[in-house]
C-alpha cells in the first residue's frame, strides 16, 4: 500500500520511521564511538594483547560505515536538522570527531599493513579538517552569542583532537607516499603546532568559565573530558615526532623543543585527571543526578583510552620504563568504561526502539 507522502516512512514499517527518527536527531559527535573504540584497539595492539586489538578493530569495521551511511542519509533526508547543527556554535566543533575518527581508524588499518585505506582516510580527514577548521571560526565570528559561548562542556576543544589526529596518521602514511613524504612531514610539524596554539586559545577560555563562574550539575557533561583527551593526543602527537626519522636539519633541530612541550603537556593532562574525577563524583554523588546513556559518553572514553596510549609512547620516547606500566594498567580502565558504555548505548536503543514511534513531519 503507497502512501501520497514519499517522505512518510510510518505507511512502510514502524521500525523505519524509528531508525528516521534516530538520523535526524543524530548527536554530532556519534563518530566518537569509533575514536573511543579504535584507540583501545591501538593501545592493545602497542602493549601486545593483538587478539582484543583484532575484536575491536572488528567492532569499529562494523560501527563506521554505519555511523557514515547514517551522516550521509542526514546531510540529505533531514538537511535542515544537520545545517543547524552546523551553525550552532556549541554542536559545531563535534562534527571535528568525523575527522579523529577516520585518522584513528587509518592507524589501525596502517599497523595492519594496509596502507591503501590509511592513506585514503588520512586525505579525506585532511579535506575535512580544512573545511570544519575555517567553517566552525565563520560560525564563532557572526553567530556567536553570550548565551551560547558556553565551553565549559568542552566540546570546542574537539577540534584540538581532530588537528592532532591528522598528526598521528600523517607521520605513519609519510613513509609510504614516498614522493610527498618530504612535505607531509613538515606539514605533520605544522599541524602539531596549530593544535598547540588552539588548545591554548580553548583552555584559557575553559579554564575562566570553569574557575570563575559558578557550576551547577548540567554544566559538567562528559565532553568535560576532552580538555584532558586533547592534552594526551597533543602529547602523543608530540612523541610521534620524535619517534620519527627526518633527515631535514631545521626539523631535527626542534627535537629539543618538541621534546620539552611533550612533557608539559603530558604533564598538564595528568593534572585535570583527578580534577575530571571529582567534578564526577560530585555531580553524581553529591548532587545526585543520575547516572545515563549519553552519546557524548564517548568522548569521555576516547580520553581515556588516549591518555594510555599517550603515556606508553611517552614512556617508550623518554625512555621512562616505569611509565610503561601506567599505560599498560591505564587501558583496562578505559577498556571497563567502554564496555559499560556500549552496553548502556544497546539498552537505551533497544528501549528506545520499543517506545511508540513519532510521526514524522
Amino acid at each position: 500500500m503507497s502512501s501520497s507522502n514519499p517522505n512518510d516512512l510510518s505507511a512502510v514499517t514502524p521500525l523505519l520511521t524509528k531508525m528516521d527518527q534516530g538520523i535526524r536527531g543524530l548527536y554530532p559527535g556519534y563518530p566518537a564511538l569509533v575514536m573511543a573504540t579504535g584507540i583501545i584497539s591501538n593501545a592493545f595492539y602497542f602493549m601486545g594483547w593483538l587478539k582484543l586489538s583484532q575484536l575491536l578493530f572488528v567492532v569499529n569495521w562494523i560501527a563506521f560505515p554505519i555511523l557514515v551511511t547514517a551522516i550521509l542519509i542526514r546531510l540529505f533526508r533531514h538537511t535542515t536538522a544537520l545545517w543547524n547543527d552546523l551553525l550552532d556554535p556549541r554542536t559545531v566543533f563535534s562534527f571535528f570527531t568525523i575527522v579523529a575518527a577516520s585518522d584513528v581508524l587509518g592507524i589501525q588499518f596502517d599497523l595492519r599493513s594496509l596502507a591503501g585505506p590509511a592513506v585514503a582516510l588520512w586525505l579525506f580527514a585532511l579535506i575535512v579538517w580544512v573545511f570544519l577548521l575555517y567553517f566552525s571560526f565563520a560560525v564563532l565570528s557572526f553567530l556567536n552569542t553570550a548565551h551560547d559561548a558556553n565551553v565549559v562542556h568542552g566540546g570546542w576543544l574537539i577540534a584540538i583532537v581532530g588537528t592532532q589526529s591528522l598528526v598521528l596518521l600523517g607521520v605513519r602514511i609519510a613513509d609510504h607516499l614516498t614522493g610527498y613524504s618530504t612535505g607531509i612531514t613538515v606539514l605533520v610539524h605544522m599541524l602539531w603546532g596549530i593544535g598547540l596554539a588552539l588548545y591554548a586559545i580553548f583552555v584559557t577560555l575553559f579554564s575562566y568559565r570553569i574557575f570563575f563562574f559558578k557550576l551547577s550539575p548540567e554544566d559538567l557533561s562528559p565532553l568535560l573530558w576532552v580538555v584532558m583527551g586533547a592534552a594526551a593526543i597533543s602529547a602523543n602527537a608530540g612523541t610521534s615526532l620524535i619517534l620519527g626519522n627526518t633527515q631535514m636539519p631545521f626539523l631535527a633541530a626542534m627535537r629539543p623543543f618538541i621534546d620539552g612541550v611533550t612533557m608539559m603537556i603530558w604533564a598538564w593532562g595528568t593534572w585535570w585527571i583527578p580534577l575530571l574525577v571529582f567534578f564526577g563524583v560530585w555531580k553524581h554523588a553529591f548532587c545526585r543526578v543520575p547516572l545515563s546513556y549519553d552519546p557524548a559518553l564517548w568522548s569521555l572514553v576516547f580520553p581515556l583510552g588516549m591518555y594510555s596510549v599517550a603515556t606508553f609512547r611517552f614512556s617508550l620516547a623518554t625512555q621512562f620504563p616505569f611509565l610503561q606500566g601506567v599505560g599498560r594498567e591505564f587501558v583496562w580502565i578505559a577498556a571497563a568504561v567502554w564496555l559499560a558504555t556500549i552496553s548502556a548505548m544497546f539498552l537505551s536503543g533497544f528501549r528506545n526502539f520499543g517506545a511508540q514511534p513519532k510521526t514524522i513531519e
